[in-house]
């Protein structure tokens, strides 16, 4: 990202918005270049550097969607983040849109601090995303001058051999030299897994800034699953990963227009098929972050069950991993047990019973029988923010 303004690539072929988008842009603090068409928006994304698109779906010749898609489908420009700015946006396009790749809709006429504030956040991302990737590369390079320093010691050792005493001096001094290199590689891994921590703490703010709701449901649901993880007796680190998934298990909602996440009726077949979309939006938002932890896949598969029924891949027992197993269960017992904007909650003893007569068949045997001692052998209460009985 630039360290001065960042650019925002603007594409519309209505000369009066993209003069709109600018003078919006440019009061927020950011620098606006104009394309009046898909083919003038490649050109130039193409040749300076470019934030953030904002992107209309109607336009001639090429239409949004097919810019969005050349966009992610190249290496180089896949990272920067599409807001699709439109007027006549339905349902079918929005799939459409998140199939492309885009991050997230905005509808005319422009609401000034609405757009701004999706702006802030997503560039906030991909600033984290940069910066992750630039500690990759630091750690590479330390891992390859610890691979020449181990190069040289053997070198060292196999020439010298038979100066026994000189070469029992230079075999310590190495070593000495090979714990600091290893010394310096744990500190990179450690400022890896802070920035990955810092990661996460973004993407919940996110969450928390456009949907209160579910922000207070990950939380919640984090908390259980590590309470089970630990019950179960996981490894420390294991138990840690599956917090760190379960505060943003359902980070991919972003891409979910807010009115269906809302809503307070029965949703149809297509504001469904939209909702269930989350886990694999999840995936992508989190798979080209570098963890500890498979923080990808754990949000991808929370919403597979033990039989093959869940989603979105079908999978089943061992194919799913433990810490998705764990995620899982804590995710129903939370989201049935806690209020719904279409329902008020139904109770943790209905929650429960849901685990108990399902048990083997959705939810893994261990883990829901985990669960179940801790509220019924150990007075486990589901706690956090907005929590209603």
């Amino acid at each position: 990202m630039n360290s001065q303004n960042p650019v925002i690539l603007c594409v519309d072929d209505d000369e009066a918005s993209l003069n709109l988008l600018e003078d919006i842009l440019v009061l927020g603090g950011y620098q606006a270049v104009n394309a009046a068409s898909g083919k003038d928006a490649l050109l130039k994304i193409k040749s300076q550097t470019v934030d953030l698109v904002l992107l209309d779906i109607r336009m001639p010749g090429m239409d949004g969607f097919e810019v969005c898609r050349q966009i992610k489908e190249d290496q180089k420009l896949s990272d920067i983040p599409i807001i699709m700015v439109t007027g006549l946006a339905s349902q079918k396009d929005r799939v459409r849109g998140i199939e492309a790749g885009v991050e997230d809709y905005f509808s005319k006429p422009f609401d000034r601090t609405e757009l701004l504030a999706k702006i802030k956040i997503l560039l906030k991302v991909k600033k984290l995303n940069d910066e992750r990737k630039r500690a990759e590369t630091q750690k590479e390079a330390a891992l390859a001058a610890l691979k020449k320093s181990r190069d040289e010691l053997d070198d060292q050792v196999r020439v010298r051999t038979a100066e026994l005493a000189k070469a029992n001096e230079l075999l310590q001094a190495d070593i000495r030299e090979r714990e600091h290199a290893e010394e310096q590689l744990q500190q990179t891994l450690e400022s890896l897994r802070k920035a990955v921590s810092a990661t996460v703490q973004v993407m919940v703010s996110a969450v928390e800034t456009r949907d209160p709701y579910t922000a207070g449901h990950q939380l919640r649901s984090a908390n259980l699953a590590q309470a089970i993880a630990t019950e179960m007796g996981l490894p420390q680190d294991k138990i840690e990963g599956i917090r760190m998934a379960g505060s943003i298990h359902d980070i991919g909602k972003l891409s979910i227009p807010a009115e269906i996440l809302s809503k307070p009726t029965k949703l149809s077949e297509i504001e469904f098929s939209l909702i269930k979309e989350h886990a694999r939006q999840g995936y992508k938002i989190l798979k080209n972050v570098e963890s500890p932890w498979p923080l990808a896949e754990i949000v991808r598969q929370h919403h597979e069950r033990m039989d093959g029924s869940g989603y979105p891949r079908n999978l089943k027992r061992t194919e799913i991993l433990i810490e998705a197993r764990i995620l899982a269960v804590a995710d129903v017992v939370e989201a049935m047990a806690s209020h719904r904007p279409y329902r008020p909650g139904l109770g943790i003893d209905l929650a429960l019973s849901e685990i108990e007569k399902n048990r083997g068949i959705f939810y893994d045997d261990a883990v829901a029988d985990a669960c179940l001692r801790l509220f019924r052998e150990k007075g486990f209460q589901l706690e956090g923010p907005d929590f209603q009985w």
